[in-house]
């Protein structure tokens, strides 16, 4: 936070954090803002020099940290802590609402959330609450799924799951060793030991057309490990194929929403980008999702399909039409 654009903010944050801390130690002060004892005496020293107009002695800030301790005066005009704007206080407020729909904390007892929630809500006022009510924070899931899910993490035991892969169309069986619950996107899943696939897997509830809890305890391997969740579900293999997109300004999202191994520009705000693909189903259908927005050119034989497929369901498109 060295730059000016975050230095702003800061020192209107540090002043009246002082103002309300009166005495309090260079380092201490440091530590609550992550700066370095540095850092924090260039902003104090930047401090000295603001106030009021006039620009006398009299009306500038007086600020000291002689041995450490830190003396602040003449700072009345902006010891108020700085309020939340409304966009500001509606992006908290969702986010909160979102953690409290989380499969993890709909169990957990007390009201530290609503609580939290309740005190910014006054504190930001009417404009933000109404926004943030307007949003929809809701985490997909099949009707009996999360409840049967539960049981199994709660009481340890393996679950049978029939699950839809929609990438191939068609219900699966699987026996799976559940670990935990996470919500990804706004989206639950589950996460366990898959004994079909011999891996840790990832199920979308909202997928998962029946669960039977089992009367077998969850003893997944001891190589069983819970996957980084933080930037995405999607993680391609190095051997899954790697394919070619051309794509328009309104197609660019792609860069940002899939892990891509390469991205050039080629001006007008178009994009080439190589990202492995981890089946043909799954590109066939970001391709079509793209529409005039972005193409496949490589490899060939990809291109190809993904132009057949279109030109049939476009004659579909139509016919019934």
């Amino acid at each position: 936070m060295s730059g000016s654009a975050d230095r702003l903010p800061r020192l209107l944050a540090l002043v009246p954090y002082l103002m309300s801390h009166p005495g309090a130690q260079v380092g201490e002060v440091a530590d609550v803002f992550g700066l370095s004892e540095k850092q924090l005496i260039d902003d104090l020293q930047l401090v000295w020099m603001c106030g009021l107009p006039g620009h006398t002695p009299g009306d500038l800030i007086d600020v000291s940290w002689d041995g450490g301790e830190i003396i602040i005066d003449n700072a009345d005009t902006i010891a108020r802590p700085l309020r939340l704007g409304i966009d500001e206080a509606s992006a908290l407020l969702v986010a909160l609402r979102m953690l409290a729909a989380t499969p993890e904390l709909a169990e957990v007892p007390g009201d530290a959330l609503p609580r939290v929630m309740a005190k910014l809500e006054r504190a930001a006022g009417e404009g933000a609450a109404t926004v943030s009510t307007q949003v929809a924070v809701d985490v997909e899931a099949a009707p009996d799924a999360l409840p049967r899910v539960r049981e199994g993490l709660t009481r340890g035991r393996r679950l049978s799951l029939r699950y839809y892969v929609q990438g191939r169309d068609e219900v699966t069986p699987r026996e799976v060793d559940p670990m935990r619950l996470v919500v990804v996107d706004g989206r639950a899943y589950l996460e366990g030991w898959c004994y079909r696939a011999e891996a840790m897997r990832l199920f979308r509830l909202d997928r998962v057309l029946g669960v039977d809890v089992l009367d077998v305890p969850a003893d997944p391997p001891a190589e069983a490990e819970p996957r980084d969740v933080t930037a995405g579900v999607f993680r391609p293999s190095p051997t899954d194929e790697l394919v070619e997109l051309e794509l328009s300004a309104a197609g660019r999202w792609v860069a940002e929403y899939y892990p891509c191994e390469q991205v050039t520009e080629l001006g007008e705000g178009r994009l080439r980008v190589a990202l492995r693909a981890r089946d043909e189903d799954w590109i066939l259908k970001l391709a079509l999702r793209l529409g005039d927005t972005g193409r496949v050119v490589s490899p060939p034989e990809m291109a190809e399909t993904v132009r057949q497929e279109a030109e049939r369901a476009l004659a579909l498109y139509a016919h019934h039409s």
